[in-house]
């Protein structure tokens, strides 16, 4: 995942600026007995009534106007206290109920786990690896012994952990674990306006995509897209908006270009679209040309479309949306409104995906 840096300056700036306050604090503390700068007076109440969270003067400040713009920053917060409360609720679980199937067995849980859960060593095939490293697109000149025995040792442990959640399923079956706690949403209103889209208008399921053709994960973002849409098929309706970042010199052109595709087709774009993609590190003028023949556009309304500039209005116009709408870097999409950060595997949509699906049949 990649992020626009706009507070470069600052950050630099606060951090200079802090060391040398350190450094005087720690002379003067030293030295005097001076107090600290005087600070807003707070007194901290019950709430006069529900969504309000403080009073300045005689105006009261709803939740929403103390988050503002940083809505993004406090939803990811709270995404992750409930990840780490998950996490710790599922380490319970297994010191609870597995705990209580290994004392009947009058073995220790660690013992228990290893002979009757995970069933001993964990072998990984040839073709299990060679998988991963196609998947995770890891060249095979980066790969040493060191890297292929971390390789290997992380598939283990992934498996390990599979049959972990398999048995405690089992145990839990009948008898499902009561949670108090709710998974946080964030439901954000984008709409798909002129973006180029697959799958059906009339789907349950819309996923908006902000992304940068010159991002690597944003690449590996366009391959899980492709994963969704061959899972879910029409269920799901995509949509493609560009987000390119500053720091990519290349992203513009190619956003640009793509767009002048899109004039021409939908379905055109979408083969632009993994070619680009594919060959990252060939986004020059004459390679973005090639792509666009290869997606079999007109090359004659391609160079037409390029030189009156038609489309940068609409790549600037993607990136300001994407700005309205919480987009703080590459790539970002919103699932029927749900915010996902990130190259993340197709396991963390289908979560969204799948709840979205039964709340539709209700």
């Amino acid at each position: 995942m990649q992020k626009v840096d706009s507070r470069k300056k600052y950050l630099s700036f606060t951090l200079s600026t802090t060391v040398t306050t350190v450094v005087i604090f720690a002379i003067v503390a030293a030295c005097t007995n001076q107090q600290a700068k005087a600070k807003p007076n707070f007194v901290y109440k019950d709430a006069p009534s529900a969504g309000v969270v403080a009073k300045i003067g005689d105006q009261n400040i709803s939740d929403a106007e103390l988050i503002g713009e940083d809505k993004l920053e406090f939803f990811e917060l709270k995404k992750r206290e409930y990840d780490l409360r998950m996490d710790r609720l599922n380490k319970l679980i297994e010191e609870r109920l597995v705990g209580a199937e290994a004392k009947k067995a009058k073995m220790t849980l660690p013992e228990f786990m290893e002979k009757k859960v995970i069933g001993g060593d964990i072998k990984i095939s040839d073709k299990d690896y060679k998988k991963f490293v196609a998947e995770k697109k890891i060249p095979e000149s980066q790969i040493n012994p060191q890297i292929k025995e971390r390789i290997n040792a992380y598939l283990q442990n992934q498996k390990k952990q599979e049959k972990v959640q398999a048995y405690v399923a089992k145990l839990t079956k009948g008898s499902p674990v009561e949670v108090y706690f709710t998974k946080p949403k964030m439901d954000v209103k984008v709409e798909v306006g002129e973006a180029p889209t697959m799958g059906p208008k009339d789907a349950k399921v819309t996923i908006i995509e902000f992304s940068d053709f010159q991002c690597p994960f944003c690449s590996r973002g366009a391959d899980v897209v492709h994963e969704i849409k061959k899972k879910y098929g029409n269920k799901v309706q995509i949509a493609f908006k560009n987000f390119p970042l500053p720091m990519h010199k290349d992203a513009i052109p190619a956003a640009e270009a793509a767009q002048c595709v899109k004039d021409q087709s939908a379905d055109k774009f979408w083969k632009f679209h993994d070619l680009a993609f594919k060959s990252q590190d060939k986004l020059d003028a004459a390679s973005l040309e090639k792509y666009a023949k290869d997606a079999g556009a007109d090359v004659a309304k391609f160079k037409e479309c390029q030189a009156a500039g038609k489309s940068k209005a609409l790549v600037q116009a993607d990136m300001a949306y994407g700005e309205k709408v919480g987009v703080k870097s590459t790539p970002t999409f919103f699932v029927n409104g749900q915010i996902v950060s990130g190259a993340v595997p197709i396991e963390n949509f289908s979560e969204i995906i799948d709840e979205e699906l039964e709340a539709k049949k209700m």
